[in-house]
Formats: structure tokens, sequence, C-alpha cells
């Protein structure tokens, strides 16, 4: 990612920290599934214990507080280039005291903090390039404890033209139906101009790739997607 695209990817994201959690359910159709999914899928991996886990991307903390809430023995540490998405997970997750941390940086460059159980990511890493998500997924693989597990709630582009197209009018119509002011339909669309997804089956082959024992597909609907990996 270049400086520019870096200052251009924070300061969007800066500017939608009010009410960004509200506009989350009407720009995620299947919110609940989605997200959902991606907690059943952990569950199935650290079960009722204790364990450590890095949300990359953390933003205003909506995955880390249900991580948090659903998980007693879950400790997070939660990472993010925005200062201003960081301030709003600290008041938002205060009540967790000791059990999170949050930490300033681009998680694409800074090292990772390991070893731990789980690295989980809800719709940050499909704005990297791709080569970048390539040294993501080895550095997250090496992150892990053997047996941990990636998740990652994202975006996947379509496998061709054809289906992009249609995964955007789908997404739009989806949006439209939910009710959204026209201003904040404008900006979030404004914000996908700086997404660089790549297909799911590329990041599945990269995951693949990185060194993690399996790759797979948990939920899917058009573009957005939650996949899954252990190491």
């Amino acid at each position: 990612m270049t400086e520019a695209n870096f200052d251009a990817l924070r300061a969007a994201f800066e500017n939608a920290v009010p009410g960004y959690d509200a506009l989350r359910r009407k720009l995620i159709p299947h919110f609940d599934a989605f997200y959902g999914t991606a907690l059943d899928l952990l569950e199935e991996v650290v079960g009722e214990g204790e364990f450590r886990c890095v949300d990359l991307g953390v933003g205003t903390g909506l995955l880390s507080e249900m991580i948090l809430n659903r998980f007693p023995g879950a400790q997070v540490e939660g990472v993010d280039l925005a200062p201003k998405m960081l301030d709003a997970a600290r008041e938002r997750l205060a009540i967790y005291g000791a059990r999170l941390r949050l930490s300033l940086a681009d998680y694409a460059t800074a090292p990772l903090p390991g070893p731990v159980d789980a690295v989980v990511s809800a719709l940050s890493i499909h704005h990297l390039d791709h080569e970048a998500k390539r040294r993501l997924f080895r550095r997250i693989h090496d992150a892990l404890r053997p047996g941990g597990v990636f998740l990652n709630a994202d975006q996947s582009l379509g496998a061709t033209g054809e289906i992009e197209d249609a995964y955007q009018r789908r997404w739009e119509a989806d949006v439209r139906d939910s009710g959204i002011a026209a201003d904040d339909f404008a900006a979030a669309r404004k914000r996908v101009e700086l997404d660089r997804s790549a297909t799911f089956a590329d990041q599945i082959a990269w995951l693949e790739d990185a060194g993690f024992r399996y790759a797979d597909i948990g939920w899917k609907r058009h573009r957005f997607t939650v996949f899954y990996a252990r190491r």
C-alpha cells in the first residue's frame, strides 16, 4: 500500500466513525449470519476455555465486543491504523479491563503478537493490495499456535467482470432496501473505491500457500465471505 493510499484509507475511516456501527447493519446484508458464522467457527476451535486472540483492523471494536461477550476466557488485542477508530473502541470496550489491549499500528507491516490461539478480522484485509495480503497471510500463520485458527469475515471479488457487476447490483439493492440515508449510501460507495478485493479462490490458494493445514469458506453471500483457515 502506498503512503497516499494509506492516508486515504485512514482518513476515510476516521471520517466514518460517527454512526459507523449503526450503518454496518444496513451496509452488510445478513449481518447476523455474517458475524455469527465467524463466532461459531471460532467456538469450534477455542471451546469455552481461555484463549488469546488478535483482531486486525479492530475499528470501533464491534467484532472484539462480540468475542469478549461470547467467550469469558478470551483476551483480545485489537490493532488499527486509525486513531479515532481506536478511541471509539477504547470507550466501547472499557468494561472489559485487562481482557482487552488496543494498539495503533498498520498490521500489514507491524509485527504481530504471538503465539496466539486465533487471529480474526472483519471487513479490513480487502483494502490491502494482493501481494500485501499474501505476505500478511504468511505472517498470520506464523503468529498462530499449532492448531490455531484464522477467521476473516471479509469481501471477495467476483470471479469475472459479469459476476462482480452482479455482486455490486445486489449489494446496492440490499442496501437501498435497508432504508439507508442517501448521504450515508453515497459515502459508503465512495469508500468502496478504496477496496482491493481478491476472488475467494485466490484467497484460499494464498492461505494454503502460506502454510495453513486447510482453508475453507464458512459462509458466503455475494461478495461477503467468511474465510476459515487452521494452522
